[in-house]
């Protein structure tokens, strides 16, 4: 499913049980907020988490997009949430540890809404492809914390040992034409780690971020845009085109520059 929106360089995910937190969530500058119905809701508060997050979406949250994240297809929550967030006015659902085409179709039907798939699982990882190919399904989330314990990884291990994951997400994502999102950063007050992390997603090709404070907005942010000196490039490449391929500032230029130069310049 191709979507018209821009993809979002920031998703905050917040509890939907904390109503401090989704207050303030009105005021921030994140693209998308998450309520989240699931890990950040304690199992005796899942209900009133729910309303919550119904009423919470039906106040809005300015020109930012709000969704709300379900609990997953095996919990005994997950059909009250589906039921509840297809009458919200969120505009995207978020379903966690999607792994199979099938049940991801099967919710995003019953939601009559754009889905969020998180890919979190070593079978949502080689389920992406046609995960992101049913319709309805608007963008992958990569759930990087779970994905890093399904595949035992120690805890000293890195994002490269998740390389060949991460790329497949994307590569997913973008046989589709629909968004790809990395996953989150733990280290609240590592900003240097954050922003560095930010780069690294953007190289592999992710549109945004995930994120789970609201002091990352900014750097995620300004990392996952594009920089004056990319900006006055697309500018100059464009200017310069005339057709074909053809040499600019020392290298090779065709149309598909030109359409990336473009797109980079949608991205302010």
């Amino acid at each position: 499913m191709t979507t018209a929106r821009l993809a979002p360089r920031t998703a905050l995910f917040l509890p939907a049980s904390n109503p401090r937190a989704i207050e303030k969530a009105r005021g921030l500058s994140a693209d998308l907020v998450i309520l989240d119905l699931e890990d950040a809701v304690k199992d005796a508060d899942k209900a009133t988490a729910r309303i919550a997050a119904v009423e919470a979406v039906a106040q809005g949250f300015g020109p930012r997009l709000a969704a709300i994240r379900l609990n997953g297809i095996e919990s005994g929550e997950h059909l009250e949430d589906v039921a509840a967030v297809a009458a919200s006015r969120a505009d995207f659902a978020v379903l966690p540890k999607a792994e199979s085409a099938a049940d991801v179709a099967q919710v995003a039907r019953a939601l009559g809404k754009p889905l969020l798939a998180m890919i979190e699982t070593p079978l949502g990882v080689l389920a992406a492809a046609d995960i992101a190919a049913v319709p309805g399904v608007s963008g992958l989330i990569a759930g990087t914390n779970d994905l890093a314990a399904s595949l035992r990884l120690p805890p000293s291990s890195g994002r490269a040992q998740m390389g060949v994951a991460l790329q497949t997400i994307v590569l997913a994502a973008r046989a589709s034409q629909v968004w790809a999102l990395d996953g989150v950063f733990n280290r609240l007050d590592d900003p240097e780690g954050l922003a560095a992390e930010c780069g690294e997603g953007r190289a592999l090709g992710y549109d945004g971020k995930s994120l789970i404070h609201p002091n990352q907005i900014e750097i995620a942010a300004r990392v996952f845009g594009p920089s004056e000196a990319e900006r006055a490039d697309a500018r100059a490449l464009i200017a310069a085109a005339t057709g074909g391929a053809e040499r600019y500032e020392g290298r090779m230029i065709e149309t598909m520059h030109v359409d990336q130069a473009r797109a980079l310049l949608d991205r302010i």
